[in-house]
C-alpha cells in the first residue's frame, strides 16, 4: 500500500539520500553512475526507434509526444532499480551540503563522478546500439528514416546557441527533479511510475535539454552519421555534430543549466518553503 508523504517529509528524504550518496565508495558510485547513464540511454534509443519512422508531415506534433511518452522508461529504471544520475544529484546534494552533513569536496566529488559514470554508460549504450544496428536495421526505408532521425537530433543539439542550451537545461531539470520529488512522495513502484511520467514526458516533448540523455543522442548520431554504409545511402543527412561540439556547445551549458534547474527551482524552493533550516536547528 502506498504511503503519501508531505512536502517536508519528501525534502527531508531527499537530503538523507544526498548524505547516503556521499558515503558511497568510488567503485560503487562509478558502477551506479554507469548504470544510470545506460538506463537513460535505453530510453533515448527507444524514443528514436519509436518516433523515428513517424513522418512529421503526417503526424505533426504527435511525433514529439510519442517520443516524449516512451523516453521516461529510462528514468523509471533509475528510480526503481537504483542508480546514480547526475540530474537527480542536483536535487539531492545541495541540501546535504547546506546542512553541513557533507563537505564541499564530497559535494563536487559526487557530481563530477556521476557525470563521468553517466557519460561512460550513455556512450556504451550508443555504441552497442550502433553496432547492433538497432536503428540502421537494413537498407529499407524504415531503417533510413530512423538513422536520419538520429543524425538530425545530434546535429540539432550541437548547433544550439550556448545561452539557449543553458536555459533549456534549466527548464529540463526543473521538470526532471520535480518528477523525482513527486516520486519520493510514494513508497510503491506503480505510484512512483505514474507520478514521474508526466513531467518527464513534458520536458522531452517541449524539446528541453537533458545532459545525460544527450550523452547518448549525440554519440549515436555521430556513429551513424559517419558510417560509410549510411553515407552511401540515398537521402542520408550530412553529419555536422562532433565530439567537440557535444562537449563545448552542448554539455557544458546544459550541465550548468541542469544544475541550476534542479538545485534552485526544486531543491532550494521546497527547502525554503518547508523551513527545514529552522526545523533542523531546533
Amino acid at each position: 500500500m502506498s504511503v503519501v508523504k508531505s512536502s517536508g517529509e519528501i525534502m527531508e528524504g531527499a537530503i538523507n539520500i544526498g548524505v547516503a550518496k556521499s558515503k558511497m565508495t568510488f567503485k560503487s558510485q562509478m558502477i551506479l553512475a554507469l548504470l544510470a547513464g545506460a538506463y537513460i540511454g535505453f530510453g533515448s534509443v527507444m524514443a528514436i526507434k519509436v518516433a523515428g519512422n513517424m513522418p512529421a508531415d503526417v503526424w505533426g506534433s504527435m511525433v514529439r509526444l510519442v517520443f516524449g511518452g516512451v523516453f521516461p522508461v529510462g528514468l523509471l529504471m533509475v528510480l526503481l532499480a537504483g542508480a546514480d544520475l547526475f540530474t537527480g544529484d542536483c536535487l539531492f546534494m545541495p541540501g546535504a551540503l547546506v546542512h553541513r552533513q557533507i563537505n564541499v569536496s564530497k559535494f563536487f566529488r559526487i557530481l563530477i563522478l556521476s557525470l563521468i559514470g553517466n557519460f561512460i554508460g550513455s556512450v556504451l549504450v550508443a555504441w552497442l546500439s550502433y553496432k547492433g544496428a538497432i536503428l540502421m536495421d537494413g537498407s529499407d526505408e524504415t531503417g533510413r528514416a530512423m538513422a536520419n532521425y538520429a543524425v538530425s537530433i545530434a546535429n540539432g543539439k550541437c548547433t544550439l546557441a550556448w545561452d539557449v542550451a543553458f536555459y533549456r537545461g534549466i527548464l529540463c531539470n526543473w521538470l526532471v527533479c520535480l518528477a523525482i520529488y513527486m516520486s519520493l512522495s510514494s513508497t510503491d513502484g506503480i505510484s512512483k511510475a505514474v507520478l514521474m511520467w508526466p513531467p518527464i514526458t513534458a520536458f522531452v516533448t517541449m524539446g528541453m535539454e537533458h545532459s545525460v540523455a544527450n550523452m547518448t543522442f549525440v554519440p549515436l548520431g555521430i556513429y551513424i552519421g559517419s558510417d560509410p554504409a549510411y553515407m552511401a545511402g540515398t537521402g542520408a543527412l550530412a553529419l555536422t555534430a562532433s565530439w567537440s561540439g557535444l562537449i563545448v556547445d552542448n554539455l557544458i551549458p546544459v550541465v550548468l543549466g541542469n544544475f541550476v534547474g534542479g538545485a534552485l527551482f526544486v531543491g532550494a524552493l521546497y527547502y525554503w518553503s518547508n523551513n527545514l533550516s529552522a526545523k533542523r536547528g531546533q
